[in-house]
């Protein structure tokens, strides 16, 4: 049984730092990743990692987000530097399995106050 646990929302002032983690279990992945979504808006890619170590960030975030992953313990990284409140929303760990099967987390609160 696949889980994926995450960890490391909660409220900052702008400009702070927050670091999510998502830890994975009960398959192996080729690729995991945080996307986020607002009410009411599609859920978007914010930042991916293979586990070759290949990076994919969307541009909004770009110079301020950071992701990497141990792939010895399954788990990545999403290291938030320089938050805006308009990356207030929840987060949510992706992981895709080696047969091209997604796995979400149930998400985690990002609030950043102005």
């Amino acid at each position: 049984q696949v889980q994926l646990v995450e960890s490391g929302g909660g409220l900052v002032q702008a400009g702070g730092s927050l670091r999510l983690s998502c830890a994975a279990s009960g398959s192996i992945f080729s690729i995991m990743g945080w996307y986020r979504q607002a009410p009411g808006k599609q859920r978007e890619l914010v930042a991916t990692i293979t586990s070759g170590g290949s990076t994919k960030l969307a541009d909004s975030v770009k110079g301020r987000f950071t992701i990497s992953g141990d792939n010895a313990k399954n788990t990545v990284y999403l290291e938030m530097n320089s938050l805006k409140p308009e990356d207030t929303t929840v987060y949510y760990c992706n992981a895709r399995d080696v047969g091209g099967r997604d796995y979400w987390g149930k998400g985690t609160l990002v609030t950043v106050s102005s």
